[in-house]
C-alpha cells in the first residue's frame, strides 16, 4: 500500500503521510468491519480516497513539496524507463492518476477500480483514456516501446 501511495503521490513523504491517514480511518472503523477477508481492498480505497482529498486541500498550499536527499536505486534493468514514468506519473491530474494506478498497477478490472474510486465505470474509462493520453504527451516519442497493445 505505501508503494501504491507513492504512485500516487510522486513523493515518499507525502505517500507516508496519506499512509497514515488511511491506517487512522481503518483504525477508526475497525470495530465496525464484520467481515476482515475485504481489508486490503477496503484500504485500498481509503488510500485513494485520502489522496483525493488531500490533492483537493494542495491548491490552497503555498509550499512544494519536494525528494531530497534522493532515495537510493535499484540496478534492475529498466529502472531508468520506469523512473522517467513516475516522474512523468506526477504531471497526470490526481483523479486520472488514482485510475491509472488501480488499473495498471494493481490490474483492477473496470468494475473494481469503480467501486474503489466511488464513481461509474464510463467515468474510470474515460479518465483512464485522457490520463493515458496525458502520460503518453509527457513522456513523447522515445517511450512508444512501452505502450500497451490494446
Amino acid at each position: 500500500m505505501r508503494f501504491t501511495a507513492f504512485l500516487l503521490c510522486g513523493n515518499w513523504h507525502e505517500a507516508e503521510d496519506v499512509m497514515q491517514s488511511a491506517f487512522l480511518k481503518l483504525y477508526l472503523a475497525g470495530p465496525k468491519l464484520s467481515d476482515r477477508s475485504g481489508l486490503e481492498p477496503y484500504l485500498r480505497q481509503i488510500v485513494v480516497r485520502t489522496f483525493l482529498a488531500e490533492r483537493r486541500k494542495v491548491r490552497w498550499r503555498r509550499e512544494k513539496l519536494t525528494d531530497a536527499p534522493p532515495e537510493g536505486l535499484s540496478s534492475v534493468a529498466g529502472t531508468e524507463d520506469r523512473l522517467v514514468v513516475w516522474q512523468a506519473l506526477t504531471a497526470v491530474p490526481a483523479r486520472q492518476r488514482a485510475v491509472l494506478v488501480l488499473r495498471f498497477w494493481h490490474d483492477l478490472s473496470v468494475e473494481d477500480t469503480a467501486t474503489a474510486l466511488n464513481c461509474s465505470t464510463g467515468t474510470v474509462k474515460s479518465q483512464s483514456s485522457k490520463g493515458l493520453e496525458t502520460l503518453r504527451r509527457k513522456l513523447g516519442p522515445e517511450f512508444d516501446h512501452l505502450r500497451l497493445e490494446v
